[in-house]
């Protein structure tokens, strides 16, 4: 009777070593003072704007006083990012 073809096992690779976890990065000192007080300048920006009926913060700039205080606001987000 013919006997069956044996069949080649793959050779033993052993499990890789384990990774140790990188050293866990801090901010530097500026990131969330600077990302508090750009959002917080932002929000007072508008709130002032819509409070004083574009009175202030700058009356020549008009509705630009929005984009402004959107711009410090999203200066604020982007900060955000490089907290860790």
């Amino acid at each position: 009777m013919p006997e069956s073809p044996v069949r080649k096992k793959d050779d033993y690779i052993p499990p890789p070593k384990p990774v140790q976890a990188a050293k866990r990065r801090r901010s530097t000192a500026w990131v969330a003072p600077t990302m508090v007080a750009l959002l917080l300048l932002g929000l007072a920006w508008v709130v002032v704007y819509y409070l004083t009926q574009a009175e202030l913060p700058i009356a020549a700039l008009g509705n630009w006083n929005l984009v402004v205080g959107l711009g410090l606001i999203a200066a604020g987000c982007i900060v955000a990012t490089r907290w860790q």
